[in-house]
């Protein structure tokens, strides 16, 4: 089974509904009929029902829920502006978030918040920043995180690996790396993968100086204390990747040339690394997946197809689960 078949496994029966800010857009629509069609979950798509029927048939479109923000009905959006303005009391004005309603991702994100939707889905004609803004301002992060991050899961045949943080975070200090390392071990146990943490460097073991490499093995210092999962640093990928090199640069390491779940120092040399994986290794890579929401909240990249948003939902989907 792929990762895919896997997930589709967790979710199946177990009613989740997963909102759609973009529902008029042709690619949201048909990744939404198959994924209701499979009765993987209840699809909501935002927009027009016109529009949306038009662009599929009643029956396609049995099982997908769809809203027009402009014909909600008026009790349900004063209660969802009530509460948003709750929750955003000491900052906006209740005229300010009822102004926010009418945006689909706002919208979309209370869907979430208010516990109508299980998550959401969104990015296929929206920037990055017009998706992640509203869940921070509302979803706001998991207990304990600071920050969220973004983590490609890669696979090619057997082999299934995360990257992270390959989509959020510019610089990283070593508190910021560990809680990286925290939010892709639940990601790679989301896939049923036993995670085994590598904190990435152009040093292995003090092979090199500097500030670079000092926030590394501090990183890596502290993930020994917390975190439940075998982990190490600072490693070079191919000390942590190739049994071989793992074993000659750091004999006495459980993850040198065993790693699954890397953890770049920065989000340069992560978004680098996972496109070079796929164009040149071969690999699939699978996100941006938002890590450390508190409810989840998926981005999907502009130059996304129906294939994608399709795989993206039932990732979301899976996160909700826990």
């Amino acid at each position: 089974m792929n990762i895919f078949d896997e997930m589709k496994a967790k979710i199946n029966g177990k009613g989740k509904t997963i909102v759609f800010p973009e529902g008029n857009d042709k690619r949201i629509i048909d990744a939404a009929v198959r994924l209701a069609a499979e009765k993987l979950m209840t699809p909501i798509l935002l927009g027009s029902k016109e529009d949306i029927t038009n662009q599929a048939s009643t029956s396609e479109l049995e099982g997908v829920s769809i809203i027009d923000i402009n014909e909600y009905p008026k009790d349900k959006l004063d209660a969802m502006i009530d509460a948003l303005y709750e929750r955003r009391k000491n900052k906006n004005t209740r005229e300010q978030v009822a102004e926010w309603i009418k945006d689909a991702n706002y919208f979309g994100t209370m869907l979430v918040y208010m516990g109508i939707a299980d998550g959401m889905v969104s990015g296929a004609a929206h920037a990055t920043g017009d998706t992640v803004r509203p869940a921070l301002q509302i979803i706001k992060t998991k207990p304990g995180y600071r920050r969220i991050s973004g983590s490609f899961i890669m696979q090619k045949g057997n082999e299934k690996y995360v990257f992270a943080d390959c989509a959020i975070n510019i610089e990283l200090d070593a508190d910021g790396m560990l809680e990286v390392a925290k939010q892709s071990v639940e990601t790679a146990k989301m896939i049923d993968l036993d995670p085994k943490v590598a904190f990435l460097s152009f040093s292995t073991k003090g092979s090199a100086k500097g500030e670079m490499v000092s926030k590394v093995q501090t990183a890596a210092e502290k993930a020994r204390q917390e975190l439940d999962c075998p982990s190490d640093g600072e490693l070079q990928f191919d000390a942590a990747f190739v049994p071989s090199v793992g074993e000659k640069k750091a004999p006495d390491s459980k993850v040198a040339g065993h790693a699954n779940v890397f953890v770049f120092p920065e989000l340069q040399s992560g978004n680098i690394g996972y496109k070079i994986a796929q164009r040149m290794g071969g690999f699939e890579a699978f996100g941006p997946i938002l890590q450390g929401l508190a409810k989840p909240v998926s981005d999907l990249s502009r130059g996304c197809n129906a294939e994608d948003v399709y795989n993206v939902a039932i990732i979301t989907a899976v996160q909700s689960i826990d």
